[in-house]
């Protein structure tokens, strides 16, 4: 097993502040894209094994309605939003201000509402990450899913599964005014993408 790359309490600071600066930015994106009715938190970065990542997120086997957006390259990673169908369905409705749809299958409009909003939130990760590590990341087109949540978290882990047996997770929260919202966003950054942002926070001032 490969030497885990620990930066200790000091690095977990540095990883705290980071994503709550990347955080806030993709508030004040989500709000402008919803007109101020979503807000966004950031609920914890922490490390978590790999054979857990179903039960730490809370993803079983249950079917959820996604938008993926993966960075290429071995400084990358996966940034996945998640949702049950009521509340993708609702998230829809309220941005083509129009009733929810009830039909089995989503219709293009309302997956391209989806995909926008995940692209929103993606780019203002990217952006943050980017500003601090000087690479230019080159996300994907964010696309439209409906799988098993665990499956797609463990398949965006493997390649990190090859250097380490632990993740680093990044775990957003959703708001609609004060009432929490079934909505989640993971970020997990390759092992590259990791050493980058820990050689980066390390050498700031």
């Amino acid at each position: 097993m490969n030497k885990q790359y620990d930066g200790g309490d000091e690095m977990q600071s540095a990883l705290d502040e980071l994503f709550a600066s990347a955080t806030h930015e993709a508030s004040a994106a989500m709000c402008r894209w919803t007109n101020g009715l979503i807000t966004v938190t950031l609920d914890q970065v922490r490390e978590i094994a790999l054979e857990e990542v179903g039960e730490e997120l809370h993803v079983g086997d249950e079917l959820f309605t996604m938008v993926v957006l993966t960075i290429g390259s071995e400084v990358g990673g996966n940034l996945i939003l998640l949702f049950d169908e009521f509340n993708g369905r609702q998230l829809a409705a309220s941005l083509l201000k129009r009733e929810p749809g009830t039909e089995l299958e989503w219709s293009e409009l309302e997956q391209s509402a989806l995909t926008e909003t995940g692209n929103i939130l993606g780019c203002a990760y990217i952006n943050a990450i980017t500003r601090l590590i000087g690479a230019d990341l080159m996300p994907s087109a964010p696309y439209f899913i409906q799988d098993y949540g665990a499956s797609v978290i463990e398949q965006a882990a493997m390649t990190q599964a090859l250097t380490s047996d632990r993740l680093l997770v990044c775990q957003i929260g959703f708001r609609r005014k004060e009432q929490q919202l079934d909505w989640r966003m993971v970020f997990v950054p390759t092992r590259g993408m990791q050493e980058a942002m820990h050689r980066s926070l390390l050498a700031a001032p």
